[in-house]
């Protein structure tokens, strides 16, 4: 169906969004749309591909995040400065640092307890010199034995200062007198924890989104007949928080975070929420806690804890989402919105925004459009080394709904 009869569809029911969206044009292209069962889908590059062209603030890795330019452009049309944004599936806390940046009022909620620790202390980022100056306070001398599994990673110089800054956090909190420059040391550091530059306190490993087996890290090492080098865990520490906090570290909205479950947020108040932008666990693709298991450690807690969402059967997975609305029909305002991103798994055999329309069936939201966001180039692909819309999941597909 061509953008014109779509159009005629739309302005026959409610959907200013979806109007818009079909009129979208981003690099002179103008969106082209399709109606299937009823609902518009519609396909453009609504937002640049480019890596960093977002605040610095936003550049730490997590396994499937999506870029800061796709909350900030629903963010800019669902909502005004002093709104709530809210992210059930926080991740590294892309919507959460978005919406704060932006002078709205976020709430961020992850069941695994490492998202808080990635997002909150970019909400409320310390001066750079109070960071190094409570680095000098460390003693990174403190010798602790053990762990010597961890030399595959790291050179033993290195690993001794892994420990001393984990235990100094440790003391700090047990004492209660962590505070807001710990936790960005500590968010640093859990972020530089394994990579594939000198910028990691890690030799080479894969892209800095997880931490391979120690076998596996044996066989990297093996495989290109390396050894881990010394490195500065202060000096790194600076470095990457001086990157951080190159575009400015002023911020206009407060933040909350919670550690649930999506389907059950008590501490949420009811119809209080302006605007979600999510992205929930794809099926069982990504293995959240394998792919944490180092960074949890240094954090101190046992990944294989958090309950998090793995589902094999699209089913199954279609009834979880239902739960999840159903818990976000108590929690956004009437009128609200949430953009809902999902993608292709499985070799495109499953297109999960199809699922999420199923789950809508019965509930209190009303689907809009569905956002196809098509782009050339993805980074993780060429990591990976994989041809781009080949392998994995290539777009973004955003389900848009409202409630009613």
């Amino acid at each position: 169906m061509n953008i014109q009869t779509a159009f005629a569809f739309q302005t026959a029911s409610p959907g200013d969004f979806a109007t818009e969206m079909m009129h979208f044009t981003f690099n002179g292209q103008q969106s082209r749309c399709e109606i299937v069962n009823g609902i518009p889908y519609v396909f453009n590059e609504f937002w640049t591909a480019k890596q960093r062209d977002a605040h610095s603030i936003h550049e730490v890795s997590y396994r499937a995040c999506f870029k800061a330019q796709l909350p900030d452009f629903f963010i800019q049309r669902l909502t005004r400065p002093g709104d709530v944004v809210y992210d059930p599936f926080m991740g590294r806390g892309t919507t959460v640092v978005q919406a704060t940046l932006t002078g709205r009022n976020a709430i961020g909620n992850d069941i695994n307890p490492l998202s808080a620790l990635l997002c909150r202390p970019r909400t409320a980022p310390p001066m750079l010199s109070a960071v190094i100056e409570r680095l000098g306070e460390i003693d990174w001398q403190d010798d602790e034995p053990g762990h010597d599994e961890l030399l595959v990673f790291y050179h033993p110089d290195t690993l001794r200062q892994i420990l001393a800054l984990r235990r100094w956090l440790k003391a700090r909190g047990t004492s209660g007198t962590l505070d807001a420059v710990d936790d960005w040391i500590r968010m640093v550091a859990i972020n530089r924890l394994t990579g594939h530059s000198p910028g990691f306190f890690s030799v080479y490993s894969l892209p800095p989104n997880q931490a391979v087996s120690l076998e596996s890290q044996k066989r990297i090492n093996e495989k290109r007949n390396q050894v881990p080098p010394p490195r500065s865990v202060r000096d790194i520490i600076v470095k990457k928080s001086r990157s951080l906090l190159k575009d400015g570290a002023d911020r206009n909205g407060k933040a909350t975070f919670l550690t649930n479950s999506a389907d059950c947020t008590p501490h949420i108040p009811d119809h209080s929420v302006d605007l979600v932008v999510t992205s929930p666990p794809f099926l069982d693709i990504v293995q959240y806690a394998s792919d944490n298991w180092l960074r949890c450690w240094f954090a101190g807690f046992d990944a294989r804890s958090v309950d998090i969402a793995m589902h094999r059967k699209p089913e199954s997975w279609r009834d979880f989402v239902r739960n999840v609305f159903a818990e976000l029909a108590r929690v956004v305002k009437p009128g609200g919105h949430v953009a809902f991103e999902v993608g292709e798994v499985r070799n495109g055999r499953v297109e999960l925004d199809r699922l999420v329309i199923e789950a809508l069936a019965g509930t209190a939201f009303e689907p809009l459009a569905v956002l196809i966001n098509t782009q050339e180039f993805t980074k993780t692909a060429n990591c990976w080394g994989v041809s781009n819309n080949k392998v994995g999941t290539n777009t973004n597909r955003i389900v848009v709904v409202r409630r009613i």
